[in-house]
């Protein structure tokens, strides 16, 4: 009798499973895919059902460092990681042996490929492009196996020293170049204003005056020694004009 419920409690004992929310359980029964159960409790048949855990949370991949020649014919080393979890366990363990690995094995041919694609310039300065086509390009190589690649992001990219120092050369050229191109500009506009300034002072004389004036003022209030300063006949005979006036 005790022999009876020991082997009852045996069975149901290895009968049970339980599969957290985060998981599936994959079910074979006598080898033949039964389907994905879970989460929480549920029976299988012992020794005749074999059960497999599939967890469906995000996987962050860290893919190592390729080595890459450029399109423009640059050796660069990059590195990147992808996110992706798997959306149908069933496919994750029927279609594939180890998708963990087979979406790393993915994920570095297509990082060499697209980086070998593209020029230096682009890897730099255009990660988001290369980021969205890397996704794209092995979200579509996993999606048989049940997986879905959220994102992928290029982490770093190491060029040699000696171009390192080329670029450095390049970006402080264009910084001089664009000082040379504001200056220019600078100039030019202050050339405009200077000869529209010099248009409506010829045509006011008494703007002339006071221009003079206020010129004498600021350099009288700056120096405490004594300037001296030429003064345009044309201006005197204007003041000595106004005082005949005022004598008659």
């Amino acid at each position: 009798m005790y022999a009876v419920i020991i082997v009852a409690v045996v069975i149901f004992v290895s009968a049970v499973r339980i599969v957290d929310e985060y998981e599936r359980g994959v079910i074979f029964r006598l080898g033949r895919l039964v389907g994905a159960k879970g989460p929480g409790l549920f029976f299988i048949i012992p020794m005749v059902d074999k059960i497999i855990k599939v967890s469906l949370r995000t996987i962050v991949l860290d893919v190592p460092v390729q080595e890459v020649i450029t399109r423009d014919n640059v050796p660069v080393s990059v590195n990147a990681v992808v996110y992706f979890r798997v959306m149908d366990p069933s496919k994750a363990i029927v279609e594939v042996q180890n998708y963990v690995m087979a979406t790393s094995q993915v994920s570095q041919t297509t990082l060499r490929s697209v980086v070998g694609e593209a020029e230096l310039d682009e890897v730099l300065s255009e990660r988001e492009k290369l980021n969205s086509k890397l996704q794209s390009i092995i979200d579509k190589a996993t999606d048989p196996w049940g997986i879905k690649v959220s994102m992928v992001e290029i982490k770093d990219v190491q060029i040699p020293e000696q171009m390192q120092r080329a670029i450095a050369a390049q970006a402080e050229a264009e910084r001089d170049r664009r000082a040379k191109i504001i200056n220019a500009e600078g100039e030019f506009q202050a050339s405009e204003k200077l000869a529209a300034a010099a248009e409506v002072l010829s045509k006011n004389p008494v703007g002339i005056q006071l221009r003079f004036l206020r010129t004498l003022t600021e350099i009288a209030m700056e120096n405490n020694s004594t300037t001296i300063f030429p003064v345009p006949v044309d201006l005197l005979n204007a003041f000595l004009k106004g005082g005949g006036k005022n004598e008659r």
